[in-house]
């Protein structure tokens, strides 16, 4: 009877070893996939109150600077040198395996010159009006964002952690900016409303979202890629209003002036206030799992 028990106590604690050794498995698996998750979601930061004012510096800083080089170098020059380092600038992002403030607001800055200058690539070089072009990148964006969906079940930034939604995050990026661009120039041109009054308007756009999400519940997603949208013609149009003649409603401010104290800005924001990454929901649904 003693040697009967003594076996059975032996087999009830081989299968509970069993039983803990799968769950310490499934622990170090499930840690893995987190931290891997983790590694990849550190390339885009979290989305703060300093993470709009650097994106609307960016915007103007963008604006003016492509109109400077465009106006002070032969295009010939300047087009072949921005699209450069825009590629260089994109290709050190997608290298990083983490969110690196300055590389990231490179990458902005970068798409924020190239997306300015295909917008008047368009609207100049092709002589294609501003509110045809604003209806081609609009359907540009919806053609992008409809896929990424379509791919990925999710349009989230807090959920970026591969390389083809990386690569979606940044396409949207590029042709915000170029749609961002061309409705703020048809705004203050086409519709006559000027500069100041455009950017005025922009404004008034930009804050709808931020009241929708904080006081009527807004989708988060929504609220957030309208509010992208947005800030690209706030940003142009206010810096084109401190750049512009004074015959054309603006301040007469020397255009590679405003561009270097906009970077500068960026600069100082981007070292101290560069943000920190953005976190996965997914990633935090697996982290409150675990524990």
């Amino acid at each position: 009877m003693l040697i009967k028990r003594i076996k059975l106590l032996k087999k009830w604690l081989s299968c509970h070893y069993r039983l803990l050794e799968e769950g310490l498995n499934m622990n170090k698996s499930l840690s893995d996939t987190m931290n891997q998750a983790k590694g990849m979601l550190a390339k885009v930061p979290e989305i703060t109150l300093y993470f709009w004012i650097t994106k609307l510096l960016t915007t103007g800083m963008g604006e003016v600077a492509s109109d400077y080089l465009f106006e002070n170098l032969n295009p010939l020059i300047s087009a072949p040198l921005s699209v450069l380092i825009f590629v260089t600038a994109m290709i050190l992002q997608f290298k990083v395996r983490r969110y690196i403030p300055h590389v990231y607001w490179l990458v902005v800055i970068m798409v924020s010159i190239f997306g300015t200058m295909a917008a008047d690539v368009v609207r100049v070089g092709l002589g294609i009006p501003y509110i045809a072009s604003t209806i081609f990148f609009m359907a540009a964006l919806a053609v992008v964002l409809i896929t990424w969906y379509s791919k990925e079940k999710t349009l989230s930034v807090h959920s970026i952690f591969t390389r083809r939604r990386e690569i979606f995050y940044w396409l949207t990026v590029l042709v915000t900016f170029a749609l961002g661009t061309a409705a703020g120039d048809m705004t203050a041109s086409s519709m006559h409303l000027g500069y100041l009054s455009s950017g005025l308007l922009f404004t008034v756009l930009l804050v709808i979202p931020a009241l929708g999400y904080r006081l009527f519940g807004l989708n988060e997603i929504f609220a957030f890629w309208f509010a992208y949208i947005m800030t690209r013609p706030v940003g142009a149009s206010f810096s084109d209003w401190l750049a512009a003649s004074h015959s054309h409603g603006g301040l007469g401010i020397d255009k590679g002036m405003v561009s270097l104290i906009l970077l500068i800005f960026i600069i100082l924001l981007v070292a101290f206030r560069g943000g920190t990454p953005a976190k996965s929901v997914e990633f935090k649904d697996e982290e409150e799992r675990a524990s």
